[in-house]
């Protein structure tokens, strides 16, 4: 599932309206509109980027010729001194956080790719490091993820050791996130403290100017002292239900709302819990692909071959577990030859409860990027017809080269189109509909480690009427007696179990097919819908509910025989798009 991602928060800030565009229903993970104004209570996070221009003079210059007729470039210049990992984190990090890219994104392209990563830091900072080797990529991996993961943790250390608020409210975003990523390093990976100070004071100099070296190296000698006597500034938890939710929100680093919403629905101890599996490191799934005739027994033994650490799936025959060992499946080439998809189990059995069966007419209502998809088209073995809607054509095109790819394309059509307009203009009925509804992702944190920043409380009310519209939508493609469907990568009830009871009572022809003889029962909840529960299944987070539709419900208005249903219902259909 895909998660629809909102504009980057600032530190101290947890209250903004933002707008839902009708065009970004390409996503199932929301991507609200990037802010571009500020006030002053806000802090440094939302200010626009000034990217310095200053350079160092411990350079090595190369100038690039320039193009005929085009005017002389700019001197590029070559820093050795600066370390690679530390400013490709910086620029990753401003990236991050002001340019709108995606943290998982970034770490995905930029394994394999140092010399993509150091064209950034030489468009951004002026300067190219040295390149970077696979252990830099690693560590920017880690550095980069655990820096947003901790990053109110991270800005209440600095916060508290500086001379005062004014100093940290007026530092440039580089020099923050050149301070962030020195007490990540030093408070959560244990790094030698000299040497974060060293690197990180070298890069100041030469990406800014002198005076930011000596601010840097100030405070993190002080940091490095203070975690030395084990006596780093404390974080009051105490106090009314306000009070602990904020001090939770800063010794976990996640904003206040989600802190409260949580201690809310599952209690203070699951809300810890879920704050603390969000901050660990997250493992991965793959899928082997048996589109292909591939097994898990095979993905299996490719991973021995590649000495990638894995376990088998407790819940699914074709999928593996991995904790480290990604950028190696990578640069082997298995996600790029098809042998295998990274997918997470908690997806998997989403669509375990879809049940694909051979000769199955089946449509993804919302399917970029098409995990799901592609997963559903294989269990199909060549039989039937699976449908992919979705309103993004450009992820539709890289859903069908995936489909290629994985040689189940056969199976697949795509469609480009709006769910809400495609639903009122079509006549075909399916027999099963799948709505991987666009959510708030809030049951997959752990790895998509900005999230947690992109998220608004008012926005959830925008999220629930586009999710009721979706499953009205979706309701109308199911044919008489067929499945519908609906699924979330939220742990949120009003996106899930809310949601489908508010649904039931708007249609009540359809009703709950318990979930539990296509999953495992310790997944099943009282209600008989599908929830994965990271703290209790160290698993995504996510929601599904099967709902059937009473073969009836066309007979009950007009009294046809059965025979003479489906024919009725196409009818029906089709006067009412007549009468529109």
């Amino acid at each position: 599932m895909e998660i629809w991602n909102f504009p980057a928060c600032s530190f101290f800030s947890d209250h903004h309206t933002h707008t839902i565009m009708p065009s970004l229903l390409s996503g199932r993970i929301l991507h609200f509109p990037k802010l571009s104004a500020t006030s002053s209570s806000e802090s440094y996070s939302s200010k626009q980027v000034k990217f310095p221009k200053k350079i160092s003079q411990n350079s090595a210059t190369s100038v690039r010729p320039a193009d005929s007729g085009s005017p002389l470039r700019k001197t590029h210049k070559l820093n050795l001194e600066v370390s690679p990992h530390r400013a490709v984190s910086a620029v990753r990090l401003m990236r991050i956080e002001f340019g709108g890219a995606f943290a998982d994104l970034l770490n995905e392209q930029g394994k394999g790719s140092g010399d993509n990563e150091m064209g950034y830091v030489e468009r951004t900072l002026g300067f190219r490091t040295r390149d970077l080797d696979d252990r830099d990529l690693r560590l920017v991996t880690e550095v980069v993820g655990g820096t947003i993961r901790w990053r109110r943790y991270l800005d209440h250390l600095i916060l508290s050791l500086c001379h005062d608020e004014r100093t940290f409210r007026s530092m440039e975003p580089l020099l923050v996130q050149i301070l962030r990523i020195g007490f990540y390093e030093i408070t959560k990976l244990d790094m030698p403290p000299y040497a974060v100070v060293d690197e990180s004071v070298r890069l100041a100099k030469v990406a800014l100017r002198p005076g930011a070296g000596n601010l840097v190296n100030g405070i993190l000698r002080k940091l490095a002292v203070l975690k030395e006597s084990d006596s780093l500034p404390a974080v009051e938890v105490d106090g009314d239900d306000r009070q602990q939710a904020r001090g939770l929100a800063t010794l976990y680093s996640h904003p206040v709302w989600m802190v409260r919403r949580w201690t809310k629905y599952f209690g203070q101890d699951t809300a810890i819990k879920l704050m603390t599996w969000n901050n660990s490191y997250p493992s991965f799934s793959l899928r082997a692909n048996t589109g292909k005739g591939l097994t898990g027994a095979d993905l299996v033994s490719r991973l021995k071959m590649l000495k990638v650490p894995h376990e088998p799936s407790l819940y699914l025959d074709d999928f593996v577990r991995l904790k480290t060992g990604m950028q190696n499946v990578i640069q082997a080439g298995l996600l790029k030859e098809g042998f295998c998809a990274v997918q997470d189990e908690s997806a998997g059995l989403v669509v375990s409860i879809v049940d694909p069966q051979p000769g199955e007419n089946i449509i993804d209502c919302c399917a970029a990027p098409g995990g799901k998809t592609l997963f559903m088209a294989s269990r199909l073995n060549g039989q039937g017809k699976l449908f992919a809607v979705d309103i993004n054509e450009g992820r539709l095109r890289i859903l069908r080269e995936t489909a290629k790819l994985h040689q189940v394309i056969d199976v697949i059509s795509t469609i480009h189109s709006d769910l809400r307009t495609f639903s009122t203009d079509k006549v075909v009925e399916w027999d099963k509909v799948l709505l991987d509804a666009p959510c708030s992702g809030l049951g997959v944190l752990s790895k998509r480690a900005d999230l947690r920043w992109n998220r608004r409380l008012e926005d959830m009310e925008q999220l629930k009427h586009l999710q009721d519209e979706l499953l009205d939508s979706a309701s109308r493609l199911v044919k008489p007696g067929g499945v519908l469907i609906y699924s979330t990568c939220s742990i949120d009830p009003e996106e899930n179990e809310e949601r489908i009871e508010a649904f039931l009572l708007r249609h009540p022809e359809f009703y709950i097919d318990p979930v539990n003889k296509y999953v495992p029962e310790n997944f099943v909840t009282n209600r008989g819908f599908y929830m994965s529960n990271p703290v209790k299944h160290e698993l995504d987070g996510a929601f599904a509910a099967r709902l059937h539709e009473s073969p009836d419900r066309l007979l009950s208005q007009v009294g046809h025989s059965k025979p003479y249903m489906q024919q009725f219902s196409l009818q029906a259909i089709i006067i009412r798009y007549s009468n529109h």
